[in-house]
């Protein structure tokens, strides 16, 4: 990093994303700063094939906005017996203006009265420097299954139907600190920070 080195952009206008990434990133000797201080910057549109590809499109665009490096995630639900949809349309996946709420009923009807119900999160993270060149990537994944019926408010997206291996209880039910621990989101960026903190360490 040179005139900004210690600044790490979110590049994402998700609340949800953005309360758990700056929890996450706490330990790190890193100020974090938000999409809200640069108001005219244009969210890039996701026209990759893979969440990896979504996620780099996304650091690259706001790391040449802002001029600072950016950290950047795709992620979405992969439904087995969907043949790993809605994956990377996930948040579009009952339309462009679609509800949390409208996304999750879309998808309990689509597995109305299937027994295989096993689903993954995936999530895609990626850090670009302020010149758009990508510096780490990595990827986090958790297994588990959907719902019968949405369960729960902590969260958000497809959380109060997903049931992560290991538990009873959804997403949408288990508390931020679990969530913490073994999200996709979370999986992949223990990667990154474990990368982030050797590049500190090497510039000590």
């Amino acid at each position: 990093m040179t005139e900004n080195k210690g600044e790490i952009l979110i590049g994402t206008r998700n609340a949800g994303k953005i309360k758990e990434l700056e929890n996450l990133l706490t330990d790190l000797p890193v100020r974090i700063r938000s999409l809200a201080t640069f108001p005219n910057t244009v969210e890039p549109k996701e026209t990759g094939s893979t969440f990896a590809e979504n996620a780099t499109l996304k650091a690259q665009s706001y790391a040449l906005q802002t001029r600072l490096w950016a950290l950047a995630d795709d992620s979405g639900l992969e439904v087995e017996v969907l043949n790993g949809a809605p994956g990377i349309f996930s948040a579009r996946y009952a339309g462009e203006n679609a509800t949390d709420e409208d996304r999750i009923e879309k998808l309990l009807k689509e597995l109305k009265n299937l027994q295989n119900r096993r689903a993954r999160f995936v999530c895609a993270m990626a850090v670009a420097d302020e010149s758009g060149a990508i510096k780490f990537m990595a990827e986090g994944i958790c297994n588990g299954e959907i719902a019968l019926n949405a369960s729960g408010t902590n969260g958000f997206g497809y959380d109060p139907v997903f049931i992560p291996d290991g538990f009873s209880n959804t997403f949408g039910e288990l508390s931020g600190n679990i969530k913490q621990e073994m999200s996709h989101r979370a999986r992949a960026l223990n990667k990154i920070i474990q990368q982030l903190r050797r590049f500190y360490a090497a510039l000590t």
